[in-house]
Order: C-alpha cells, then structure tokens, then sequence
C-alpha cells in the first residue's frame, strides 16, 4: 500500500495512527472518542453532542477567546462532530503550526472548563438548535420513524436528544460524562500529512502518554428484538407538501451483507447521491410523475441500524401510489437477477464517490480514525475489492432477505396548511 499506515498504541491504551503523505505541507489531526448518542440513557439523550459543544468552551491555558484566532490565524481550520456511536474533533493546518492542535487536543482531554454559566448559556442555544429542526417537516418525520423503529436500543433518540433531558441535564452529569469517555483508553488519534513518522510519534508520546488512561466505560448494551409485523405511523404537521419515509433494518458495518446492500442502495438511489436520476427509485417514482423527488440512506454503525427512503409527494398523487410504485421496484429486485452490466454501473458510482471522499489529507485522516470505532482500517483498504465481488445472486439474497414488510416502519407527514 502507498503511504503506509503506522499504527501504536501507547502506554495509557490511546491509539494512534499516522499516515505520512507529502503532497503538500499541509497535515491533519483528528482525534476520535468512543462515545455518541448509542451510549446515552433515557434522561440524558443529547449529552454526548452537549458535552461536544462545551470542547469549544476552553481550558485555562486555552481560553475559548483564544482558540479560533489562534488557529485562523496559523492558516488552520478546525470543528467537531457527534454521530451514533463517536465524536470526533480535527484541525487541518500547515504542516509547520500543528503543534498547536496537538497541544490543544492534549490540553482539553483533561483540562476542559465546564463552567455553569456557559453550561446554561449553551443549554439555550442546543434547545433553540433544536426547536429550528422541529420546524422541518423531515426532521419530524425521521424522529417519529426512528423511535417506532427501536424501542429498547438507545438508538432510538436522536443526536441532539429530547427536549426533556436538555431541559434537565446538569453542569455536573456534563462533566462526568466527560470525565468518563475523554480519556485516553477511550480515544484514536490520527493524523494525516507531511511530517516524518519518527518525530510525530516522539511528539505525540510527549503531550499525550502522560496522560492518565481512566477506567473503561461501561456500556450500554440493549439490543433490540426482532420487530413481528409492520409498523405505521403518521405525523401532522404545518406546510404544503407531504412526505413519506420507509425504514428498512440493516445490518452493521461490519456484517458481510453490508457490502451487497451498498450495491443494491445504489442500484436503487444512486451512490451517496451521485447520478441518483439514473436510479431506479428516481426513475420509477419521478421520471414516471408519482412523486418530487426520492432519496434514501444507510450508515455505517456498531450496531444494526437502518436503510431509510423518502419520498417527496407530489399534490396530484395519492402518497399510497408511490409506495406501492417503490415496492414494485423492490419486488423487481427480489424476483429477478439484476443485469452484470447494472452492477457494475453502480459499483462504478460507488467507487467515484469512494475516491471524491478520500482525496485530500483531512479525508484520509478522517478515514483512520472513523473506520477504527466500528471495525479497523482493513475496512476502508478493502472496501472498493468486497464492493467488487458483489454478484447478482447476493443483490437478490439481501434483497429477500432485509427489504420485507414485516421488518420496516412506514412513516406519513400529513401537511395541514400553512401556520396562521
């Protein structure tokens, strides 16, 4: 493999991962924490991407002030993320100022203020961050689908959490929840770009191995049973337009089946979007005038999560139409073997959005870190080969196999109008 991977772990159980690519100075550091909305409990939804949000608060030695300038101004750029299952923060600098990352990233492991007015301050901004996505008819829908969708497994909530909690969550459950997942034992670090693996390392030992490894974190282990029959539901609420969305279960990032059912997504949906007009969904469903528009999305998760599609109504169609248009097309799927030819198109699409997301050094940074809190970096060096291998006979397997009635949740936004 070009750029070769090194890969240590360090005396406090952080592990790193450093990639040297010397396209341009430029490097970016990454580090990764095992914590996300799948480790939160009824009363405390949203606290993983709350205590995200307090990172950016600052330390003593880094007061929040401070932070940004300092970094805009060494020509960096840098943010954070909370998903499922991880919460990730980067900084993509000039090779010569990463330092500053690295001692910042050191720093706030530990030394992350939490201060009580900042705490409510940003109690605020996550609630009224929330009321904005409440106005979106999607939003609405999405949250409904997945909490029909799983009862007992802490997916069932969304990132930000519910209204409930982030009115009750406090300074105290805050850092706790941080002092429980931000340390070392808990984390990836990776690092992408033109640095000498050698002195990196040296670099990363100083700032980082002095650094207590703190207990593991118990986790929250609910798995979710089988659903017996297929769930409807449907949510009211303002504008014109009607929505509709199917959920289907999917299997982990890990499980063999994946890599068909990424081939089958595009084969329905396009890759990731792309050339998503060629798909049979848009085709069928838009092409044909039974619907606006049709999209649909899996992740790559721990556990069992889902396939969702959704469709845009048009006001001269019954929603009832697209669906049964949508399980035509699935029934297509299941009966028949799809054409070499069709895979390959879609295999193609999969592999074009597989290297637009991988070609500059923050994407390749990003990579190390992301596949390591599900699988490990095989994952991603052997992605494009399983995609490969995927056979007409697997489509029609995973498709009998996952896309069945019985399993999914069938979300309606029924519109009532414009808000007086």
């Amino acid at each position: 493999m070009k750029n070769p991977v090194t890969q240590v772990t360090l005396k406090n159980g952080m592990k790193v991962m450093l990639r040297e690519i010397h396209t341009a100075p430029i490097i970016s550091s990454w580090i990764w924490y095992r914590v996300g909305s799948r480790d939160e409990p009824t009363g405390k939804t949203g606290i993983s991407h709350w205590t995200e949000h307090m990172m950016f608060k600052g330390t003593k030695k880094f007061p929040s002030k401070v932070l940004d300038k300092a970094i805009s101004r060494d020509g960096g750029r840098w943010n954070a993320s909370t998903s499922r299952d991880s919460t990730r923060y980067y900084e993509t600098m000039p090779a010569g100022k990463i330092d500053l990352a690295l001692r910042l990233e050191a720093d706030r492991m530990q030394n992350s203020n939490f201060d009580k007015k900042e705490v409510e301050s940003e109690r605020t901004v996550i609630i009224s961050e929330r009321e904005g996505s409440e106005n979106e008819p999607t939003f609405r829908l999405s949250e409904a689908v997945q909490h029909a969708a799983f009862r007992v497994h802490p997916y069932h909530h969304d990132i930000i959490g519910d209204k409930a909690d982030l009115r009750s969550i406090t300074r105290d459950d805050l850092y706790t929840h941080y002092r429980t997942y931000y340390v070392p034992g808990n984390a990836v670090l990776s690092i992408a770009g033109d640095f000498e693996t050698k002195s990196m390392l040296k670099r990363i030992r100083e700032l980082y191995e002095r650094i207590p490894s703190g207990p593991k974190p118990t986790r929250l282990i609910r798995p979710e049973p089988e659903q017996h029959g297929e769930l409807r539901l449907s949510v009211e609420g303002p504008g014109e337009t009607a929505f509709t969305q199917i959920a289907y279960r999917f299997p982990n990032a890990t499980h063999p089946d994946y890599f068909p059912l990424q081939v089958l997504e595009s084969l329905l949906n396009g890759a990731s979007g792309l050339s998503y007009k060629t798909a049979r969904l848009y085709r069928a469903l838009v092409d044909r005038e039974f619907a606006v528009d049709v999209s649909g999305w899996s992740e790559s998760t721990i556990d069992p999560y889902l396939y969702r599609i959704t469709i845009t109504h048009r006001p001269d169609r019954k929603p009832e139409q697209a669906v049964a248009v949508l399980d035509d097309e699935i029934k297509k799927l299941q009966d028949h073997h799809v054409p070499d030819e069709e895979i390959q198109r879609a295999v193609k699409q999969a592999r074009a959005v597989f290297a637009y997301g991988s070609e500059n050094i923050t994407h390749q940074a990003f990579w190390m870190g992301y596949t390591s809190m599900f699988s490990d970096y095989s994952w991603y060096t052997t992605y494009l080969k399983k995609l490969a291998r995927v056979t007409p006979k697997d489509i029609q397997r995973v498709a009998q196999t996952y896309f069945q009635p019985r399993s999914r949740v069938i979300g309606s936004y029924v519109p009532k109008g414009k808000v007086a």
